[in-house]
């Protein structure tokens, strides 16, 4: 994971605020910054940037290193219980977008296997021992050989998202943990050719999943956020807009 983000920038973390109160800030997380502190702690982090921010900022919730999108994150303790009441009683609306491979149609598909955490970032699918796990899905556009998917997750097991649709036999393009493909602009464009001796690289170097929308309620004020698609994402939609339609 590492390796892909070699020539990644770190932005500033006020340019990555969507929304602030003096309860809450709300960002969009660019992909290849983890959530919380990772190992010892030595990574950049957004726990870490928004502390520096805000000194008793709080992650409410955590979306895996590659993922993009939004986070929700408290300035306060009395914000951050209330925030954790809300997700722990499945009260957050949570909208991911993800491309995956093939062409899919899921008209409100519910995936409800159960998920089991083997640790060290591994979960399977475990039906007499795993934890009850249900994820939503809706193809909201279609290419001839990939589709893009509103998932609408109810509980929030870790790789939830990524292992539903791996059981649909539908992974996320680039998830190469579940089996996802990247793409590469030679596999849909007609006719495109590579320079003697150049590699081609996929045209999105992570897997394609973005936390697109949140919405819930707090001490009687409902908050409702949209996080626009990062360059990478983007440009993959565009080139499969383009040469795979």
């Amino acid at each position: 994971m590492e390796e892909k983000a070699l020539n990644f920038k770190f932005p500033k973390f006020n340019q990555l605020i969507i929304f602030e109160d003096d309860n809450l800030i709300v960002v969009n997380k660019p992909p290849f910054i983890a959530s919380l502190d990772e190992r010892e702690g030595r990574e950049i982090n957004i726990l870490r940037m928004a502390k520096s921010y805000h000194a008793d900022a709080q992650v409410c919730h955590r979306i895996d290193k590659e993922t993009s999108g939004l986070l929700l994150i408290a300035k306060n303790p009395d914000t951050y219980r209330s925030v954790s009441i809300e997700f722990e009683k499945r009260r957050v609306k949570k909208i991911y977008h993800a491309i995956i491979g093939g062409t899919h149609i899921f008209e409100d598909l519910k995936v409800d296997l159960p998920i089991l955490n083997l640790g060290n970032k591994n979960v399977t699918i475990d039906k007499a021992n795993g934890k009850l796990a249900e994820t939503w899905f809706k193809s909201l556009a279609y290419f001839k050989h990939y589709t893009l998917v509103e998932c609408r997750p109810i509980t929030g097991r870790m790789h939830q998202i990524r292992i539903h649709l791996a059981t649909q036999h539908a992974s996320i393009v680039g998830d190469s943990l579940y089996k996802g493909k990247p793409v590469y602009l030679s596999q849909i464009k007609r006719g495109y050719t590579l320079s003697k001796g150049q590699e081609e690289l996929p045209i999105m170097k992570r897997f394609a999943l973005h936390a697109r929308a949140l919405s819930f309620s707090i001490n009687g004020k409902d908050y409702s956020f949209e996080a626009p698609y990062p360059k990478d994402f983007a440009t993959l939609l565009k080139q499969l807009e383009r040469f795979d339609s």
